[in-house]
């Protein structure tokens, strides 16, 4: 099984730039108000929209991100890659690929607001295994479900094996 989760992501960055036009127009407005005489003292309420700006940027930066999976062949691939500028370059990238016996567990943390993947496997070089933790949050239910199905088959398969 192999799927990206593009759709879901496309419009993360219109988002963003919704986000910093009206962060910007609410400083220049706050500027203005400071300069105006009609108003002495700005208070904390001329600045909590811009607050509650910066809030969803951090939070979609933070969850905005290309989640790639591919279970076909003899290994699994996962990968996370930034959102806003990956159609000129790979940044924030997050990376696992390894053979599928290797895989010893995987655990959907699903919060409100944010879903994970962690994946469990066995590795040489390090004691007990290793932990990968990956941004599934605009992955739609149908493909977390394929992407769990196929987990669990492998996991069968590997424990038949050992």
């Amino acid at each position: 099984m192999r799927f990206k989760n593009t759709s879901e992501t496309k419009i993360v960055p219109s988002i963003y730039m919704i986000i910093v036009a009206a962060f910007v127009t609410n400083i220049f407005v706050n500027l203005e108000l400071m300069a105006s005489d009609n108003e002495s003292t700005i208070t904390l309420s001329h600045f909590l929209p811009n607050i509650l700006l910066i809030a969803f940027g951090i939070y979609f930066h933070r969850v905005g991100q290309l989640f790639d999976f591919d279970s076909d062949g003899e290994t699994l691939n996962f990968k996370n890659n930034g959102l806003f500028f990956s159609k000129f370059m790979e940044y924030r990238v997050k990376r696992a690929e390894f053979p599928k016996g290797k895989l010893i567990d995987f655990k959907v943390s699903d919060y409100l607001i944010f879903t994970s993947l962690k994946i469990y496997i066995r590795s040489r070089r390090k004691k007990g295994p290793r932990k990968y933790t990956f941004n599934i949050t605009f992955l739609n239910k149908k493909k977390k479900r394929g992407m769990i199905e196929s987990l669990k088959k492998v996991l069968e398969k590997n424990k038949v094996e050992s």
